[in-house]
Parts: C-alpha cells; sequence; structure tokens
C-alpha cells in the first residue's frame, strides 16, 4: 500500500485502537513455525533516502493530525518533505549519514530469534523466526510478509519495539498491518499482538543498568550529584485524549519502575520530545527542563531515553548533540546521555517474556525459565490481558498529564516487604525543588 492508499483507508476511531486487533494468547500446537513481527519506524539509511522517508512519516494520521486529506495532504507532505530535508540531511550526516535504527531493528531481531530458539524450540518442537517490519521504511510490513509467507510460518505474534502503546507508534503500525489483510496484499494467519511491556522487570532493569554505565563517565567527584531525566517521545494532544491513549501512563509507570529498581538513589524527572506537527504536547518537555534544572544551579545530568530502544535520530542528535549544547550554554558542566538498549541481553529477554506470555505452547514455558539472571522464578509468565495493573494512586498523585490512574501491566507478584511505591517525579527519599511551571514543548521536525 502506498502513503496514499494508507491514508485513504484510516478511521481513526477504529484503526488505532488495540481492542480493535486480538490481545489474546494464541494456541501453539508442536511442530508450528511461529513468526515474530518486530514492529518499529525505521529510518534513512542514506542521505539520498531522508526526503522519501519523511514524506512517509508526514503521510501518517496517527502521528500528524492534519485538517486535510486525499491528494492535499500528498501535496502537503512532498512540499515539506522537499523543504526539510536537506536541514535533515545535516543531522544526519552528523551522526554518521543515516540512520543506524535499522540496522540495531535487525540485530535486536536476529537476538530474539536466537534467545527464543536456544530456550524454547527444542523442548516445545515449535519454532521461531523474526522479522523486522519498518512503518516508515525498508524493509516494510509487505516485506516482512511476504517472507513470512516464503518461509511457511504459521502463526504470528506481533510484537512492537515500543514498551509503551502509544496510538501514534504501535497503534499506527497495527493499523498499517490491519490494512494490508483488508486490502488482500498480505496472506493472513492466526494472530496475537503485544500491547505493552512497560513494566516489564528485565526491561526495567536493563534501563538501569544503561543510567549505571553511564553514570561511570561522570567525574566521580560529581556522580552523587547527577539528576536523572528521563526523556520519552510525545503523542499529539487529540490522541490522547479523544482516543484515551495511555501513553502518559505507561511512560510514568516505566520511570517509576526504574526508579523503584534503584531504590529512589537520586532526583529525577520525566520529560518529553516533541513529535511534528502543531498540536499540543505532554509537558514539560525535555529541553524546558534541562534549562530549568540549570537555572535551579544543577550541574550535572543524566538523559535517559525512556521510549526509545534503539539509537537514532531523537537520541544521537537531538539529545547527545543538540540538547548537549544547549545544556553547556546554560552552565551544566557535565551532560550524558544513555546508550539506547540495542541488543542489550535483559532487553531481548524482556522482548521474549513479552512474546512467549501470548502464546499457549505445548509445555509450562516457566519451567524452562530457570537460571539466567535469577530473576524469571519470582514471576510467572501469564497472558498480558490476565496482568494486573499498577494502580497510579499509590503513588500519591495520578498521571501529571492526563489524570488517570491506570498503569502499566504488573509483571511481578507483589512483595511484603517491599517499599510502597513513590510519586515518579517527587521521590520521597529526595529534597529536590520542583520544576517551574512547565511550557508548551516547540513542535518537531524529524522522526
Amino acid at each position: 500500500m502506498t502513503p496514499l492508499d494508507i491514508l485513504r483507508a484510516y478511521d481513526p476511531d477504529q484503526r488505532t485502537l488495540l481492542s480493535e486487533h486480538t490481545a489474546s494468547p494464541l494456541r501453539i500446537e508442536e511442530g508450528d513455525r511461529v513468526g515474530i513481527v518486530l514492529f518499529n519506524l525505521g529510518g534513512p539509511s542514506s542521505l539520498e533516502e531522508v526526503e522519501p522517508f519523511l514524506y512517509n512519516l508526514l503521510m501518517d494520521p496517527a502521528v500528524l493530525d492534519l485538517p486535510v486529506g486525499g491528494r492535499l495532504r500528498h501535496w502537503m507532505a512532498k512540499s515539506v518533505a522537499y523543504l526539510r530535508a536537506e536541514t535533515l540531511r545535516g543531522r544526519y550526516e552528523m551522526i554518521g549519514g543515516g540512520s543506524p535504527l535499522t540496522r540495531l531493528a535487525r540485530e535486536q531481531a536476529k537476538a530474539l530469534q536466537g534467545h527464543l530458539n536456544d530456550r524454547y524450540d527444542e523442548p516445545t518442537g515449535v519454532e521461531f523466526r523474526t522479522y523486522p517490519a519498518m512503518r516508515y521504511w525498508h524493509p516494510s510490513h509487505e516485506d516482512a510478509a511476504a517472507q513470512m509467507a516464503a518461509d511457511d510460518i504459521d502463526k504470528i505474534v506481533l510484537l512492537p519495539s515500543f514498551p509503551q502503546y502509544s496510538t501514534a507508534t504501535t497503534g499506527s503500525a497495527l493499523a498499517r498491518w490491519q490494512g494490508l489483510g483488508d486490502a488482500d496484499e498480505r496472506a493472513t494467519w492466526p494472530t496475537t499482538v503485544v500491547p505493552e511491556y512497560a513494566a516489564n522487570p528485565k526491561y526495567v532493569q536493563a534501563l538501569s543498568e544503561r543510567i549505571d554505565e553511564a553514570l561511570q563517565r561522570f567525574p566521580r567527584g560529581v556522580q552523587d550529584e547527577v539528576v536523572l531525566v528521563f526523556s520519552a517521545h510525545d503523542t499529539p494532544f487529540r490522541a490522547r485524549n479523544e482516543q484515551e491513549d495511555p501513553f502518559c501512563c505507561l511512560v510514568h509507570s516505566t520511570v517509576a519502575q526504574v526508579m523503584r529498581h534503584r531504590n529512589q538513589d537520586r532526583p529525577f524527572h520525566t520529560a518529553f520530545q516533541s513529535m511534528i506537527g502543531p498540536s499540543g504536547w505532554l509537558t514539560p518537555s525535555t529541553q524546558d527542563t534541562i534549562t530549568t534544572l540549570a537555572d535551579q544551579g544543577h550541574q550535572s545530568v543524566l538523559v535517559a531515553p525512556v521510549t526509545f530502544v534503539t539509537d537514532h535520530l531523537n537520541t544521537s542528535y537531538e539529545l547527545d548533540i543538540e540538547m548537549r549544547a544547549g545544556a553547556e550554554e546554560h552552565g551544566i558542566d557535565h551532560f550524558e546521555v544513555t546508550a539506547g538498549l540495542n541488543t542489550h541481553p535483559l532487553f531481548i529477554e524482556a522482548l521474549s517474556e513479552a512474546t512467549i506470555a501470548q502464546l499457549d505452547l505445548p509445555m509450562d514455558v516457566n519451567q524452562l525459565r530457570l537460571g539466567g539472571d535469577g530473576r524469571s522464578q519470582t514471576y510467572p509468565l501469564r497472558p498480558l490481558r490476565q496482568l494486573p495493573r499498577h494502580n497510579m494512586k499509590r503513588h500519591a498523585a495520578q498521571c501529571p498529564n492526563c489524570g488517570r490512574t491506570t498503569g502499566a501491566r504488573k509483571w511481578a507478584l507483589p512483595e511484603r516487604s517491599a517499599e510502597p511505591e513513590v510519586s515518579p517525579d517527587r521521590p520521597a527519599s529526595q529534597s529536590e525543588a520542583p520544576l517551574g511551571p512547565a511550557s508548551e514543548s516547540r513542535p518537531r521536525e524529524d522522526s
């Protein structure tokens, strides 16, 4: 399907809501070949690909909500992509001449396939194969579907590389996948979908380990003074409100679990990098948060991308180059950005758990999860829809952006000795002065 075809088939009330797609566990028989479609955004691998990639992005109504459609939107997207391409090519040139995202996504898929087959193939009699599927570039959803048909896949799992569900990421990918099926442009398979894994303990631990790695880059004498800023991508205001997008609640759930894992070891804040277009955005923005911290006298800041699972333009340029320069101008002497999760072994295990939890395999897979990092024994895998959710009321505050109180799915059973959860941005063990009034973030012009 062309971007114009996708636009014409788009229904904001039906296509991007997770309820329109099956989240039930999928029955797997011995001898089945299971395909895992690993959704991601994609990115231009060369400077010549920047303009067509940007056009595809601008044509997605789940990302850029415009009051026009059809050929008028096509013309506008073409024009804006042409006008902005030169600026974006300069940014991509500064990070190596293209986005590393697709390469890293392929590496993640390869690592996940190896992990699934090493652990579950022989005892269950099931073979697993993974297929990266980029929303805005190659390999496309069509490419993944064609390869699965050639590989005689029997059943599939739709697995987003977005731990926190959003209509602008997971929802958009599901909409395109569904659109291909409606247009008979791909085969059909028995399917299940992973809705989110925002509080998976191994994803949380992987984020925490990336933070520990980055802290080592600070001078020893200032490591205890470092303030954490968790930076998440944004979602359009309309999607969050009219479709009850849970994204902001899931982000705050992830941050709360990371800081709980770290025993609230330092002050922290949650901020958002806005995307594109004139819509209202989640606040505070990452840039405003860093500026405010500088104004308050903080001189050591570590930014942790919390929703980006690979290094790409948003992290390697916007955070590590652009915001680093701004931080230094405002007097922050020590500024670092954590590396993407990429193929961190714990993150690959988190993807594996999210996949296996949605499959009813020929044997009890929890018997196969012993060993490893030792944490698998603390929580059994269950279908995600059966997991309870973190209650935001326990944080002494509702989600600061939408006011709702339902957080991410809770993977681990509660521990009696565990300390009560605290408000994500106001850790009880810290006496950090609150940030000033949040200002509206500036529009993003790239992906």
